[in-house]
């Protein structure tokens, strides 16, 4: 694979069930995402966006068709062997902030290189939280931050191993608009910044129009691309595959 590709799926299908009950939820799909990359996922409920991302992160082995993350094929690989590349290659940020609430803002994010059994790189830590815009609350516990500081914190812990990709489920569902901007902001600024490459699942067109590239989804297979998006190209597209 493309050195300067971050995440490649590959004629990817996941079926569920066997026989006439079962369900194939992605069918044949292939995306390449390059490194320092902002592509966001969208299609009408159903369409398979959730599978998409769980067989990208390698939650969920593909049926058929391969994963690769960086130089490494996660297709087949046995479980402990996935959960170590995951926790290692891939950040998670999720709608959910999933915090630990005993654990203040710099300790949930030294959080993810201690179960690795690493050090934490104190320097690298509070430079993500300066970048977020966390610096100062680094003492804070999850309960004394609103909703968007919370995302931030996640967002920093995402970034605290140096992903290859972060994966974003519906990041700004539980925030204000405003917030929401805030935090989409900063997608935008770690990819532009800092060469992130982001991979976010979306509902929202205005938050799809952050992304360099939205890719649609409709029954399971690619139904489109759209390049530097526009929130009304965006609802345009979404009302042409029936999710308006």
């Amino acid at each position: 694979m493309n050195r300067m590709c971050a995440l490649r799926l590959n004629a990817v299908t996941k079926t569920y069930g066997a026989g006439e009950s079962a369900v194939t939820a992605l069918h044949e799909v292939s995306v390449e995402l390059a490194r320092g990359t902002f592509t966001a996922v969208m299609g009408p409920s159903g369409s398979g966006k959730s599978t998409f991302l769980h067989c990208a992160a390698g939650l969920d082995q593909p049926t058929s068709g391969t994963v690769q993350l960086g130089d490494v094929t996660l297709s087949g690989m046995k479980e402990a062997a996935l959960t170590a590349v995951r926790r290692e290659r891939v950040g998670f940020v999720f709608q959910a902030y999933n915090l630990m609430s005993a654990l203040t803002v710099e300790q949930n994010v030294a959080l993810v290189p201690r179960l690795s059994g690493r050090d934490v790189d104190r320097v690298w830590l509070r430079e993500l939280l300066l970048r977020v815009g966390m610096g100062d609350r680094l003492d804070r516990r999850p309960s004394q931050l609103s909703g968007g500081q919370q995302q931030r914190v996640a967002i920093a812990r995402a970034l605290i191993n140096r992903p290859d990709v972060v994966l974003a489920d519906e990041p700004t569902g539980a925030l204000d608009s405003r917030t929401g901007r805030q935090v989409l902001s900063l997608f935008r600024h770690l990819v532009d910044e800092l060469g992130q490459t982001v991979l976010m699942v979306t509902h929202d067109p205005v938050a799809a129009s952050y992304a360099d590239e939205v890719v649609f989804l409709a029954d399971g297979q690619i139904a489109g691309y759209l390049r530097r998006p526009t929130a009304a190209q965006v609802s345009e597209r979404m009302t042409h595959l029936g999710a308006a």
